[in-house]
C-alpha cells in the first residue's frame, strides 16, 4: 500500500542544492526531461519545486506562470508543469505518483489564482503518459512539436 504522507512538495531553497545537483537519470529518460542542475537560475514566473521524501530531495519540477503557458492553453489562470524528474536511485517507489496526487492541493495553497495545470508529454514517453493520466490529467486533444517529436498536451482542472 502506498504511503502518501511521506512525499511533500516544497519551494526550492539552497538547502537542497547539493542533493539536487547529484541527480542522475538513465539516458532513455534524460531525452524527455531536464535535471535540476540545469535550473540554477530561473526567470521571473518560474518556480522550482522539490519533492521531498521525509527530508530528502528525491524529485524536482518547474511550475511556470510565464508567457510560455499561452503555448499550451488560453486559460490566463493556468500554470505549466515541466521538467519532472525523480533521481534514478529513488525511482520505482511511487514518489512521482504521490507527488502528482498532492500537486492540486499544493498549487491551490501556493498559487490560489491557478485553476488549471497543463503539461506536454512526448508521444514516446509512455510511462509519463500513464502516470499523468492515473492522477487525473486529461488529454486535451492538442498536440505540439517538441525537440524530439510530437507531444500531447494534458491538463488537470483544479477545483
Amino acid at each position: 500500500m502506498e504511503k502518501t504522507d511521506c512525499i511533500t512538495l516544497k519551494h526550492f531553497s539552497n538547502e537542497y542544492v547539493d542533493v539536487l545537483h547529484t541527480f542522475e537519470l538513465p539516458e532513455e529518460q534524460g531525452q524527455f526531461t531536464s535535471l535540476p542542475i540545469n535550473f540554477k537560475d530561473v526567470k521571473k514566473g518560474q518556480h522550482r519545486i522539490v519533492l521531498l521524501h521525509e527530508t530528502e530531495p528525491v524529485g524536482f519540477f518547474l511550475l511556470h506562470e510565464t508567457e510560455r503557458v499561452k503555448d499550451y492553453t488560453d486559460n490566463p489562470n493556468a500554470m505549466l508543469l515541466t521538467s519532472l524528474s525523480i533521481n534514478h536511485s529513488h525511482q520505482g517507489k511511487g514518489y512521482a505518483k504521490q507527488a502528482m496526487k498532492i500537486l492540486e492541493e499544493f498549487v491551490s495553497v501556493e498559487f490560489p489564482q491557478c485553476n488549471e495545470i497543463v503539461l506536454a508529454v512526448n508521444h514516446k514517453n509512455i510511462a509519463a503518459q500513464q502516470l499523468y493520466k492515473k492522477v487525473g490529467f486529461q488529454d486535451t486533444g492538442k498536440k505540439k512539436n517538441g525537440p524530439i517529436g510530437e507531444q500531447y498536451i494534458l491538463n488537470l482542472q483544479l477545483i
